[in-house]
């Protein structure tokens, strides 16, 4: 059986990652002036706080080779076959530099394969590119029909998402900061999503919160199409940027709406939220296309 690894953007739960065996790589970022991630970490609570009531402004790093072939030597000595899952290439070089990483230790370490797959997804969409691996293992499917079945189905995993703060998206260069300034005056909430080539892109805005969430199951209505059936049984994941009580509702509206009954909703780690803000409330599910 073989190992998977990924990086902390997937947003896993740490009980998830312990429960299923998966190796996650951390992402560093640095608030106020203190660097977190591989030997420090900040609850995520206190971490949308200081974003929330200090202003405080995080910035992120990506995993450079030479930590990721680290890494990947530590996890060599039990496992010799790796399937790794990266961050989206189109919004960081962290894959690029897993995958530099992985050729230099094939090439010292010949008795061992890594593979690194860019899931071309972020937060629960790349977590959610995880799960898929793992029920694969778990029901025999070796490395390479893993990789595969992946890599077939990698634009079918539809990401949307809203965000409560549109000067966040205004300092990762999303929107103008005019934009930001007379969004946020009257209430425009930007509904957004991960296209097929993993970059991230505005693709409607909707004014005021609570239309913004029913936009979010709309258009997974629309999205999820005629897999509704096949998918019915699939686990739905949801992440929020510590606003449980949104995604709770919007949880609620797919439930009503299209009959799903599995879900995994999990905050919105550090290296993701430092971008998306406090408020974000992100829907992930298998579709007919991104």
């Amino acid at each position: 059986m073989f190992k998977i690894t990924t990086d902390s953007t997937t947003d896993l739960p740490i009980e998830y990652l312990k429960e299923h065996n998966v190796e996650c790589m951390p992402i560093s970022y640095i608030l106020d002036g203190v660097t977190y991630g591989r030997d420090r970490e900040l609850d995520w609570k206190e971490f949308y706080s200081m974003m929330r009531n200090e202003g405080k402004m995080p910035t992120t790093s990506q995993i450079n080779p030479a930590e990721a072939k680290e890494y990947f030597e530590q996890y060599i000595k039990t496992d010799k076959e790796i399937l790794h899952v990266a961050f989206s290439s189109g919004l960081s070089g962290t894959y690029n530099n897993v995958r530099l990483a992985a050729q230099e230790v094939m090439e010292e370490h010949p008795d061992c394969r890594i593979v690194v797959l860019d899931s071309l997804s972020a937060s629960l969409g790349e977590g959610l590119f995880v799960h898929k691996a793992v029920k694969l293992r778990d029901e025999g499917r070796t490395l390479d029909e893993t990789a595969e079945w992946l890599t077939e189905n990698t634009q079918n995993l539809v990401h949307v998402f809203t965000v409560d703060d549109l000067f966040h998206l205004h300092r990762g260069g999303r929107v103008s900061r005019a934009a930001a300034i007379v969004g946020t005056l009257v209430s425009i909430k930007p509904k957004l999503h991960v296209d097929s080539e993993g970059h991230l892109i505005v693709i409607d805005k909707v004014r005021g919160r609570k239309k913004s969430l029913n936009a979010l199951v709309d258009y997974m209505e629309e999205k999820i199409g005629s897999r509704l059936q096949e998918n019915r049984d699939d686990c739905v994941f949801i992440s929020h940027g510590d606003a449980l009580e949104d995604a709770e509702y919007v949880r609620d509206r797919v439930r009503e709406r299209l009959g799903m009954e599995h879900f995994l909703i999990s905050h919105i780690g550090p290296t993701i939220g430092a971008h998306s803000g406090p408020g974000t409330i992100a829907l992930f599910f298998m579709g007919e296309s991104r």
